[in-house]
């Protein structure tokens, strides 16, 4: 019979023991060691039904294939472009991967995507020493124009979304705004009105801040009222 030492929500450190027996399952963030599920980083425990994950607290945002995120054109190469998706190292676009429609070799990149431009894209590879591949071939995958981007820890993003997308919903109806979460923590927000913009911002910076705390959909209701 399976024992959780830890409350749910409850933050535990590296090397600490969630878990013993083996009638659940470690789902992100924890690792099994013989019958015990053990905390990788310091967070706080989500149990859902069999499954132990952590929600980090800190941490620089881990790339991983088919992760959709948001990234920001930091140089331009002769075969595609270096984007600073918020990880250690930037990540690769290639010619052949900017887009559904064919660019020729011998056409000018910046009249593509300049130095700074902010796309959406997504992840189709990561190496083992950390060389990460883009592609914009796809549904959705675009130049953002305009707008503000902004960065919040990517161990936040599910919350910042919320369960089948309830709370960035609420965001977007009670704003008016054009908001997009990448999962490396970047967000996009647009409005014609800087009031409302700056009032989505200022609500992803409360979600972002008390993440762990009960209650947390009655206060972002209560702040775009």
């Amino acid at each position: 019979m399976g024992k959780i030492l830890v409350k749910n929500k409850e933050m535990v450190v590296p090397g600490e023991v969630i878990v013993e027996g083996m009638d659940y399952l470690p789902a992100g963030n924890v690792f099994r060691e013989n019958d015990k599920i053990i905390a990788e980083t310091i967070g706080l425990v989500n149990v859902d039904n069999r499954l132990v994950k952590l929600i980090p607290l800190t941490g620089f945002y881990k790339a991983k294939k088919n992760d959709v995120v948001i990234g920001q054109v930091r140089n331009i190469t002769f075969s595609g472009w270096l984007m600073d998706i918020g990880c250690s190292d930037l990540a690769t676009l290639n010619l052949r991967d900017a887009s559904s429609d064919f660019i020729d070799k011998k056409a000018d990149l910046t009249k593509i995507y300049n130095f700074n431009d902010t796309v959406i894209a997504k992840i189709t590879n990561v190496t083992k020493t950390g060389y990460i591949d883009l592609t914009m071939r796809g549904p959705g995958l675009t130049k953002l124009r305009g707008g503000r981007l902004i960065k919040v820890a990517a161990s936040k993003v599910p919350r910042i979304i919320g369960k089948q997308g309830s709370m960035i919903h609420i965001i977007k109806e009670k704003t008016n705004c054009k908001v997009i979460v990448g999962q490396n923590g970047f967000v996009w927000i647009q409005s014609e009105d800087p009031v409302n913009e700056k009032k989505a911002i200022d609500t992803i910076r409360l979600i972002e801040k008390e993440s762990a705390t009960e209650g947390l959909t009655e206060k972002v209701e209560g702040l775009l009222k």
